[in-house]
C-alpha cells in the first residue's frame, strides 16, 4: 500500500507510520479491504461503531428519514426524530435540555460554554476550571485546554485558557494503593475548590485516550461530594464512556453520578454519522432566559440536530433497549479471557470495565511515542486483527456483536504477538 496523493490523516505521522489500508466494506466486526483480507474491528472504528458495521436497523432507519426530511435549520425549527430523540436522552440522563452539536470535541465545547456563560449570566465572579491529570476531552480549543498539556496540545499552549488540575487515582487489578492515591487525589480537589469554581469536569470511570485510566465508583461520587459543597458545576464527558461501553447505558449511573451537564457522541448514531449533544440541566437552562440578548447561548452549527443523524441514534437507543444484555454482559465475556492473558510476563496493570479490556505492556519507557504498542499492532494486524494500543497501552474496545468465537481471535492474536515482541 502506498499514500494516497491527497489524503490528510489524523493523528498520523507519515514519516513514522505504515501507508493506511484501504477498505471497501464492513459488517458487523469485520473490515473487508480491498486485497481481499477481513480484519476484526477489536476497537469499533476508534469506539463509534457501537452494534457493528452495516447494522441493518440503523441504515434502514437513515434511508427512510433520507425521503422525509434529510436537514433543516434547528434554529428555526424543530422535527420529530429531534424530539423522540431530546425525549429519551433526557428520561434516560435525569438532565432535561438537549443541545445538539457535531461530534464529541464539540460536546465538550458546548458544555464549556454553557458553564462558563451560567455563571456570568447569574452576577458571579467564578473563573476556575477544574480537570484531572491525564484527561482527553477533544481537539478544539476549549476542550483542548480542558485535556492534559503534552504533545497534542504544545504547539498551541499560548492560546489555551487556565484550567487547574487534580490528579486521576487510576487503578488496575490487585490495586493495593487505589485508596491512597484516591486520598490524595481529593485532597487536591478540596485545596483547589477553594477557589470559586465554575465547573469541574472529569470522564466518569475510564478516561479513554489517556491510556483506558479506569477508577472507582466510590472515588467518583466523593468528587461529586465536594464539587456540591463547593457550589461549582460538574460536567462528565460521556463522549467514549456513554451508550453501554461501561455496562449500564450511562457511565455516569453505573457510579451513582448526576451531573450538570453531559457530554455525548461516537456511539450516539451507532457509528453511523457523526453528532454530539450535551445535556444540561433545566436550571441552567433556565439561566439563559432573559430579556437581555446578552444571556443568550450564542453557539449553533450548520448541522445541529441533522434528522438523518437523529434518526440513526433513536435507532440506535432502540437497539440499545432491545438487547440489554449485549452491553451489561460483555464485562462477563471479557474477563476469563483477560485473567488467563494477565499471566504473561510482558502484561501489567489489567483493568475491565463493562465491554472495555486493557493492560500495559512491560517496556522501560512508558508513553504515547513507545513503539511496542505499534509493533504489536502489526503483529495483531497480520493475524487479521485490528488494534490500535496507545503507546504501551492495549486495549479492546469491540462492537456490540463481537461473537464469542472472534472475541477468543483477538485475545488469541494478542497472545501470539506478546511472545513475539
Amino acid at each position: 500500500m502506498t499514500w494516497h496523493p491527497n489524503l490528510w490523516h489524523p493523528t498520523t505521522q507519515v514519516a513514522r507510520s505504515d501507508p493506511p489500508l484501504q477498505v471497501l466494506r464492513g459488517q458487523g466486526a469485520l473490515l473487508e479491504l480491498a486485497d481481499g483480507r477481513q480484519l476484526i474491528d477489536a476497537i469499533s472504528s476508534w469506539w463509534v461503531t457501537l452494534h457493528g458495521h452495516g447494522e441493518p436497523s440503523i441504515a434502514a432507519a437513515i434511508a427512510a428519514q433520507a425521503m422525509e426530511l434529510e436537514q433543516v435549520i434547528f434554529a428555526n425549527f424543530r422535527h420529530p426524530q429531534a424530539e423522540r430523540l431530546a425525549e429519551r436522552l433526557s428520561a434516560a440522563s435525569g438532565l432535561e435540555r438537549l443541545f445538539f452539536s457535531d461530534d464529541g470535541s464539540t460536546a465538550v465545547e458546548v458544555a464549556l460554554k454553557i458553564a462558563w456563560q451560567w455563571w456570568r449570566n447569574q452576577g458571579s465572579p467564578r473563573r476556575q476550571l477544574i480537570a484531572f491529570e491525564g484527561a482527553y476531552h477533544g481537539d478544539t480549543f476549549g476542550a483542548m485546554a480542558l485535556g492534559e498539556r503534552g504533545l497534542f496540545s504544545a504547539p498551541f499552549e499560548p492560546l489555551l485558557c487556565p484550567v487547574a488540575r487534580a490528579p486521576w487515582p487510576s487503578t488496575w487489578w490487585n490495586d493495593g494503593d487505589v485508596e491512597a492515591k484516591e486520598a490524595v487525589a481529593l485532597n487536591h480537589l478540596e485545596a483547589l475548590l477553594a477557589v470559586p469554581t465554575a465547573a469541574v469536569i472529569l470522564e466518569p470511570l475510564v478516561q479513554g485516550a489517556s491510556g483506558m485510566a479506569m477508577v472507582r465508583p466510590e472515588f467518583l461520587r466523593q468528587v461529586q461530594e465536594r464539587v456540591r459543597q463547593a457550589g461549582a458545576l460538574l460536567i462528565a464527558d460521556e463522549v467514549m464512556t456513554g451508550f453501554g461501553r461501561t455496562g449500564s447505558l450511562f457511565a455516569c449511573q453505573g457510579a451513582g453520578l448526576q451531573p450538570d451537564l453531559v457530554a455525548l457522541s461516537k456511539g450516539l448514531t451507532g457509528g453511523f454519522l457523526p453528532m454530539g449533544v450535551t445535556l444540561a440541566s433545566e436550571a441552567l437552562y433556565r439561566g439563559f432566559i432573559s430579556d437581555n440578548p446578552d444571556h443568550t447561548l450564542y453557539h449553533g452549527h450548520s448541522f445541529t440536530a441533522n434528522p438523518l443523524g437523529c434518526a440513526a441514534a433513536n435507532a440506535s437507543l432502540a437497539l440499545l433497549g432491545a438487547t440489554p444484555d449485549r452491553h451489561q454482559g460483555f464485562e462477563a465475556r471479557h474477563r476469563p479471557h483477560l485473567a488467563e492473558l494477565a499471566r504473561h510476563p510482558r502484561v501489567c496493570r489489567p483493568r475491565l470495565m463493562g465491554t472495555i479490556a486493557a493492560f500495559d505492556l512491560v517496556v522501560d519507557a512508558p508513553g504515547y511515542l513507545n513503539s511496542a504498542g505499534r509493533q504489536l499492532q502489526r503483529l495483531a494486524l497480520s493475524q487479521g486483527v485490528f488494534i490500535r494500543p496507545l503507546g504501551q497501552v492495549v486495549y479492546l474496545l469491540p462492537p456490540l456483536c463481537l461473537s464469542e468465537a472472534q472475541l477468543e481471535r483477538c485475545y488469541g492474536v494478542i497472545r501470539a504477538g506478546l511472545d513475539q515482541l
